[in-house]
């Protein structure tokens, strides 16, 4: 969950994640996304703390390179759609509206957004090739993406 959320991953970022992705003393993550692209992003010190967690207690002992592995027989990496059910469950689990691990990618973008990142920070966060995507998952806080966003060459504002 923490990965999903602070790191904004899509679900079939989460199940590719292999142990070597994780580079401890540099503090960052490979993330392998959509075109066979590979993008090295911070690991923040609570998802950090979280891998750590997981690594050293819940994660099942097998000689494995992918990083999360699934808890039943047969035991393997997880599938992207296995990161989705995760999601809903801890949802359920909390008394929360059941959602997907993408809406967490948007609320990720809204935060972003509200402490005063702009669009382009929030596209690199997102690995988005194109900044009308990005704009697409900040447009629900539209007071907020009015501060950010630049002013059209010649308008008065």
């Amino acid at each position: 969950m923490t990965v999903v959320a602070r790191l904004g991953l899509r679900s079939i970022e989460v199940a590719r994640l292999e142990l070597g992705d994780v580079d401890w003393r540099a503090g960052e993550i490979v993330v392998r996304g959509k075109g066979r692209r590979e993008d090295r992003l911070p690991l923040p010190a609570e998802v950090g703390d979280a891998l750590v967690s997981y690594l050293s207690g819940d994660r099942p002992r097998q000689h494995a390179r992918h990083l999360f592995l699934t808890c039943r027989a047969p035991r393997g990496p997880i599938r992207a759609d296995l990161v989705g059910d995760v999601v809903e469950r801890a949802c359920l689990r909390a008394g929360l509206a059941r959602v997907g691990p993408h809406r967490l990618r948007h609320a990720l973008a809204g935060q972003m957004l509200r402490q005063g990142a702009g669009l382009m920070a929030i596209g690199q966060v997102l690995r988005h090739q194109d900044l009308a995507t990005t704009a697409l998952y900040a447009k629900v806080d539209f007071a907020a993406l009015r501060d950010v966003a630049q002013p059209w060459p010649g308008a008065v504002r």
